[in-house]
């Protein structure tokens, strides 16, 4: 017979170990209670017994008997034995038949087998007894059955009989439930990974309390597949994207090729037409050294040669490279930089971010503009910040002008294969830095490095 499948989980198991755990931590709980009450009550049924035989004794003879009969005669629990014997060992008074062979005289209170006397006959039992030889020769035997022991150990049993086995059918019951409800939600994480795996990409885990460990997984899965559903969009796009912008100079390539074949007539005719197809194939190799240049950052494959890198000398570095190129459109290129900062990574990705970044800035101003580069610290973070008097970047375009490829319409006529910011955003990623893009009149771009900086 196949066994329920809540059964073999390994909720169930865990359950099931907890309540034997449990089960045997009740069991040595209640049996040290009954050990140490036990103790209790058989040391001070022995104290009453030797205060019982430190009484007798000191009383005349006549009175001798006298207590004992009254302490006999005062047992309605039929608890208590006694016996005064002779120096022969015949009983003068009391309720033992005679004195227990294994009965030390020494004072001390131990058990013994004894045989009272009942009106009904005779009955042998195991008592606390002491014993004591008198100056006259005679033996007095004081004893006591010890019968809560045998009422707590009843109590005890019931306790556990009563207690234990319901908690554990509850813990077992509890058990159950809790392994039909994680199999359940695991099912149902089951149909909708399914539905993923066929190509539903909107598909998500369903999750309720935010503080459920379960709901947290969840929670965190449905991040990760929003982010892959994201990726898998812009890669099926980018594919497209690359066969348009890659068909644009190829064409020209070819067209400029093969008029030239059929028009040229001259050594300088067919140069200039081969200057025309090695520019458009120039501007295809430069998109697919883009791309491969994405791909090596992205895999973070140049992490690993990070380093000191003084942003100060960098920036300056970066304002003389381009200073020339800014001069031949009139645009005013100026470096601010006040503080000298360190920072940890790549100087050759981070020069190349900031290169691109005020390349687009001189690109896009217009003659008579200017462009800045600066250098702030403050707050716990180095900002980089590049501004210019263009047209800048929209609210609507401030993500878009991440994506691979994308240009908008008004820069259409600039020279370009959108890239670029694409590119500064990989190699700031790499970093642990962070890009921020400001919308509005004139550009400002900044890359904002968290922590404290070394100067």
């Amino acid at each position: 017979m196949r066994q329920p499948q809540f059964i073999r989980s390994s909720t169930f198991h865990w359950t099931l170990a907890v309540a034997g755990v449990f089960a045997v931590f009740v069991i040595t709980l209640f049996g040290f209670i009954y050990w140490k009450v036990d103790d209790y009550l058989i040391t001070r049924s022995d104290r009453m017994i030797s205060s019982q035989l430190d009484f007798i004794a000191g009383l005349p003879g006549e009175q001798q008997l006298s207590a004992i009969n009254q302490n006999l005669k005062q047992d309605s629990r039929g608890v208590q034995h006694a016996g005064l014997f002779g120096a022969d060992g015949r009983r003068i008074a009391g309720n033992m038949e005679r004195i227990p062979p294994e009965l030390r005289l020494n004072d001390i209170v131990h058990n013994v087998s004894v045989t009272r006397m009942l009106p009904t006959g005779r009955d042998a039992r195991v008592i606390r007894a002491i014993a004591r030889t008198m100056p006259n020769g005679n033996t007095l035997v004081i004893g006591r059955e010890v019968d809560e022991t045998r009422e707590i150990s009843h109590v005890v049993g019931q306790a556990l009989a009563l207690g234990l086995l319901p908690a554990l059918c509850l813990c077992l019951l509890a058990g159950a439930l809790l392994s039909m409800r994680a199999q359940k939600r695991v099912e149902e994480v089951n149909k909708r990974v399914q539905r993923i795996i066929a190509g539903d990409l909107s598909e998500r885990l369903p999750h309720r309390n935010a503080d459920e460990p379960f709901s947290k997984l969840a929670v965190i899965v449905n991040g990760m597949l929003d982010e892959m559903e994201t990726m898998i969009h812009a890669l099926a796009g980018v594919g497209n994207d690359i066969a348009h912008d890659l068909r644009t100079p190829l064409t020209r390539a070819r067209l400029a090729l093969e008029r030239g074949r059929t028009n040229a007539t001259t050594v300088e005719q067919l140069q200039t037409v081969a200057d025309k197809a090695i520019a458009s194939i120039d501007q295809s190799l430069a998109i697919i050294t883009a791309l491969l240049r994405l791909a090596e950052i992205e895999n973070s494959r140049r992490s690993a040669a990070f380093g000191s890198v003084p942003l100060h000398a960098m920036l300056r570095e970066v304002c003389d490279l381009y200073e020339p190129i800014a001069e031949n459109k009139k645009v005013d290129l100026r470096a601010k930089v006040k503080y000298n900062l360190n920072v940890l990574g790549d100087r050759d990705l981070l020069f190349e971010a900031v290169a691109n970044l005020v390349d687009n800035a001189i690109k896009f101003t217009p003659e008579g503009g200017r462009v800045g580069i600066e250098l702030e610290s403050g707050d716990k973070k180095t900002i980089v910040r590049i501004t210019d008097t263009g047209p800048g970047i929209s609210e609507q375009e401030r993500e878009a002008v991440l994506r691979r490829f994308y240009r908008s319409d008004k820069i259409r006529s600039t020279p370009g294969v959108g890239l670029g910011l694409n590119l500064v955003a990989a190699i700031v990623k790499l970093h642990g830095f962070r890009l921020a893009i400001h919308s509005g009149p004139g550009g400002r771009m900044e890359i904002i490095c968290p922590g404290r900086q070394s100067g």
